[in-house]
């Protein structure tokens, strides 16, 4: 029996519509990947900007909290001398937050004065307190009381409230 041989037209079409096809995938997948990197990109901008948002807000109020310039400013001011080691510091810190929460917001102007620095240093220096200290100054500046060592919330309000009135 005599070998037949194959017909080749068959193979250079199927050859031919396999090429085109590859081309056409190949430029989906061109367009998938650039369209899924663009989506990446965006998503990575908005993470990144929000966390930027926060780190800069954070860091903002942080500075607003630790202005000792702020003692005097119109407002009664509880001024607590800080350490951010101690836990008793942290605690009183804590307590104190939840005290002020209790009054409406611009009735008492918190204010930190971190003894690790040089001015929250100087502050408990020139008024003669260690750390773990509350100093409730007047609307003029005036110191009105020191409380030493933790209170607790109620404790810490019935003394704010009582600055408030004077």
């Amino acid at each position: 029996m005599k070998k037949q041989r194959k017909s080749t037209r068959s193979t250079n079409r199927k050859h031919r519509q396999n090429e085109a096809l590859n081309a056409q995938s190949g430029a989906e997948q061109g367009r998938r990947k650039f369209l899924r990197l663009a989506r990446n990109l965006g998503i990575g901008a908005v993470l990144l900007g929000g966390t930027g948002y926060v780190f800069a807000n954070n860091f903002a109020s942080m500075r607003h909290e630790h202005d000792l310039t702020r003692v005097g400013n119109g407002l009664p001011t509880i001024v607590q001398v800080h350490d951010p080691q101690c836990s008793l510091c942290r605690s009183l810190q804590a307590e104190t937050r939840e005290a002020l929460a209790m009054f409406e917001e611009g009735q008492l102007d918190y204010v930190i004065a971190n003894i690790r620095t040089d001015k929250g240093k100087g502050f408990a220096t020139r008024h003669g307190v260690p750390h773990v200290t509350l100093l409730l100054f007047d609307s003029k500046g005036e110191l009105k009381e020191v409380l030493q060592g933790q209170r607790g919330q109620y404790e810490l309000r019935n003394h704010f409230q009582s600055l408030l009135e004077s």
